[in-house]
């Protein structure tokens, strides 16, 4: 059964059939413009990944649960969203209906839990030979952990990162839970379901996606693990270069309470520090020796202490000192270079968030402006696009088989 990515592709041929001045006049068509998605309801990670494969114009339908009163994923933009009952043997027909019909299936389950269900890659590969299975945990499909709970902090103890993060004296610290969960979950899957989708152009084929938030952690940091041997993280945890060790790599209090980050690495970055900062160099130690860091650390956090965040922002902007202010949510978009380059956007809730990243030039992301879905929001539209007829929808609603909300849906 053609999926909607090949008709998209179709009509990609049907266009280069057309006059270069037509085509030219036509909006732009993002990236992942007829992929579609089957994503099912998580936390965290998948959301993640789901979202930007929505921001870059994938269709992205989110599968809840009946019974779930309110979503947690805050990451929906742009996503709709079917309610499927899968205790029941009709909703895992239904659920393996739209995954056949599809290009992607992202799931964030236990190792094993699809497979009960009869819905793993070997059952439906079998009918859709195309189809793209990613499966994102934390320890991966395999090894004694797989079937194990963890969290973000777990996942990053086991990649080797979290012993390496934190200040120098004090016990390893979890920085939010960004490296596993989203830069080595949902965005390692996203880049792996992107990559599994350009080599299906030359084979045809769909493959699984064994995303591991450990393994993704792990390859996230592979500078810290392949620079060990040239004297940046050579030392113990916090008395390195990047890692707070270093009086020129750190942030310091300014005097109205804010912070400035300071990452003068460089010797002609760091000239320029001290010249900002007015101390002369010939009365410091040298910027390289270690075992006066803590008292450049003292010179420097009493001179940032003298005057206000805006204070050092007007003397540093310009500048190759390396010096930028410690912005908040609240005044992050308000920056005048965030402002130029519209970094940031403001949904129909009036909630600000970032614009999605990297900005492709002629087919850039187009992100949902619109309030995220609510559960079954989409569940008669969906079914409708994968031609159910109005009764079958009726007959699954009444059955408890799919919820969908009473008022939007029109059969």
């Amino acid at each position: 059964m053609a999926s909607t990515l090949d008709l998209t592709l179709a009509s990609f041929s049907r266009l280069s059939d057309l006059s270069p001045t037509l085509e030219q006049s036509l909006p732009p068509i993002m990236a992942l413009a007829g992929v579609r998605v089957i994503e099912l309801a998580g936390l965290a990670p998948a959301p993640f990944c789901g979202m930007i494969l929505a921001d870059f114009g994938a269709k992205v339908i989110r599968v809840d649960h009946t019974k779930t009163g309110m979503s947690l994923d805050t990451q929906a933009r742009g996503k709709r969203s079917v309610a499927i009952n899968l205790k029941t043997s009709e909703g895992v027909s239904l659920l393996k209906k739209l995954c056949l019909q599809s290009d992607v299936v992202l799931e964030p389950y236990r190792k094993g839990v699809m497979e009960k269900l009869g819905l793993g890659p070997q059952e439906l590969q079998k009918e859709n030979p195309r189809l793209i299975y990613a499966r994102l945990t934390g320890y991966g499909q395999s090894g004694s952990y797989a079937s194990a709970a963890g969290h973000d902090i777990n996942y990053l103890a086991m990649s080797g990162l979290l012993s390496r993060l934190g200040r120098s004296g004090e016990k390893p610290y979890a920085p939010l839970n960004l490296i596993a969960d989203f830069a080595g979950g949902g965005l390692s899957c996203a880049l792996g379901i992107v990559l599994a989708l350009l080599e299906r152009e030359r084979s045809g084929r769909g493959q699984v996606i064994d995303a591991s938030m450990v393994e993704g952690a792990a390859y996230v940091g592979s500078f810290a693990w392949k620079s060990q041997s040239i004297g940046i993280w050579d030392r113990p945890r916090g008395e390195n270069m990047l890692d707070s060790g270093a009086p020129f790599y750190d942030t310091y209090q300014t005097s109205d309470g804010k912070y400035v980050a300071v990452g003068a690495i460089e010797p002609q970055f760091y000239t320029q520090l001290l010249k900002g900062l007015d101390l002369d160099p010939g009365s410091l130690p040298p910027q390289m020796s270690f075992a006066d860091w803590p008292e450049l650390r003292r010179i420097f956090t009493e001179r940032f202490a003298s005057k206000s965040q805006e204070d050092w922002s007007q003397v540093f902007d310009g500048t190759d000192a390396c010096v930028t202010p410690v912005l908040s949510f609240q005044q992050v978009s308000s920056h005048p270079h965030n402002q130029e380059r519209n970094s940031f956007l403001t949904d129909s809730n009036g909630e600000e968030s970032p614009r999605p990243a990297p900005v492709l030039s002629r087919t850039p992301a187009e992100p949902s402006l619109s309030a995220d879905p609510f559960i079954g929001e989409h569940t008669v539209e969906v079914l409708n696009e994968f031609g159910f007829k109005s009764e079958e929808i009726e007959q699954l609603m009444t059955l408890g088989v799919v919820k969908g909300d009473a008022i939007k849906a029109k059969l």
